[in-house]
């Protein structure tokens, strides 16, 4: 009766151990399949999924600043406005700047008439130059006779024919008919040389009128920098500009931010980089969409680590130096559809996984790539 009552106490004490012992077996089971499982997934699959959080969605925005100063006439847009490239934003009070446009214009008139004042100057001195060449003619004929008269005289008043008196006053005449011909001469050369001066002073007017042209065009673009466009489409933000405000040449008065063409800016260690390259493909995690996924791809890698485009980048040969792992910006598109890109804005904060398994076998290859130059070393 003692026996029984002692393999009764026994027995649910052995039937716990044994389901223990089962439990446990189960377990280990459960963990080294599971084990086995994560560890084949790593190595096909996860260890090729690179993924950072210190990423941030950007765009590259544009910020609107008038090339003049002035007064501000009207702001054309409000904050958060939607805008599209062309689209005036504001308009500053473009008075002065027509009275300058009207003003060279003058100056470009006054250019023009003085040239035609001069081509009129020409056109007298040709005909001053026609009558002198036909005074220089005439008295070229007068001298002529007069010289034919004298030599005629001579040999009359050797002979005693013709008195020597006669044949001195004919040799006077002569001697006045051949100085008022190049007398004449001398007035046509003058009259001719008078053209090429006017001619000149022509080239002058051409150039003042030039000069006040060119200032003409710079005025013009002045009159159309009173009104500031949109250079693209995108989204109004940091509006600071108000109506009757005085602003400076390149003082910022807003931003607009290109809404459709917004990329993420993973930093990566440069740990994780060595397989990466532009085209993977890559899944970005968007905080303010309660980490909803949207798909992206690798755009291109920075030249260098963040450090080396600080303010001050690193001097690691002065001092005392500690390795710290370097982080390299990956600039990522954005593939999203139309419903997403509704929420995303620059700023937000987002987890980028990039997919390398594209590269696999990729630092092999370089390895034995290295390897045989290092071997045909002497």
């Amino acid at each position: 009766m003692a026996n029984d009552v002692t393999e009764s106490q026994e027995s649910p004490s052995a039937q716990k151990s044994s389901r223990t012992r089962f439990v446990l077996l189960a377990g280990v089971a459960v963990a080294i399949v599971a084990g086995g499982a994560w560890l084949l997934h790593y190595e096909t699959r996860g260890k090729y999924l690179q993924d950072t959080n210190d990423a941030y969605i950007q765009a590259d925005a544009v910020t609107v600043s008038p090339r003049i100063s002035g007064y501000v006439d009207a702001v054309l847009v409000g904050d958060n406005q939607n805008v599209k490239a062309g689209q005036p934003l504001v308009r500053i009070d473009p008075r002065d700047y027509d009275a300058q446009a009207q003003q060279y214009q003058a100056q470009i008139d006054v250019a023009k008439a003085n040239a035609e004042n001069v081509r009129a100057g020409i056109s007298e001195q040709e005909a001053g130059i026609a009558q002198a060449r036909a005074q220089l003619a005439s008295a070229e004929e007068d001298a002529r006779y007069a010289e034919r008269e004298a030599a005629r005289y001579a040999p009359l008043a050797a002979s005693g024919a013709e008195t020597k008196q006669q044949l001195a006053s004919l040799r006077n005449q002569a001697a006045k008919a051949r100085a008022a011909a190049d007398a004449q001469r001398a007035a046509l050369l003058s009259a001719e040389r008078r053209i090429g001066s006017l001619k000149a002073q022509i080239r002058q007017a051409e150039a003042q009128g030039e000069a006040a042209k060119a200032q003409l065009a710079a005025a013009h673009v002045n009159v159309g920098a009173t009104v500031l466009k949109a250079s693209v489409d995108g989204r109004i933000g940091d509006r600071t500009v108000r109506a009757g405000q005085f602003v400076q040449a390149g003082t910022r008065l807003m931003s607009v931010v290109p809404l459709n063409k917004l990329y993420v800016t993973a930093n990566f260690k440069e740990t994780q980089i060595g397989l990466m390259y532009a085209g993977q493909p890559a899944t970005i995690e968007v905080d303010a969409l309660d980490g909803t996924k949207i798909a992206g791809h690798v755009e291109s890698i920075s030249p260098g680590t963040g450090a080396q485009f600080s303010l001050l980048p690193p001097q690691n040969a002065t001092g005392n130096f500690t390795k710290i792992v370097q982080r390299v910006p990956v600039r990522i598109a954005i593939d999203a559809g139309p419903e997403a890109r509704r929420v995303l804005v620059p700023g937000l904060s987002v987890t980028v996984t990039v997919d390398t398994i594209s590269a696999k076998g990729a630092q092999h290859s370089i390895a034995q790539e290295e390897k045989a130059l290092r071997d045909k070393r002497p």
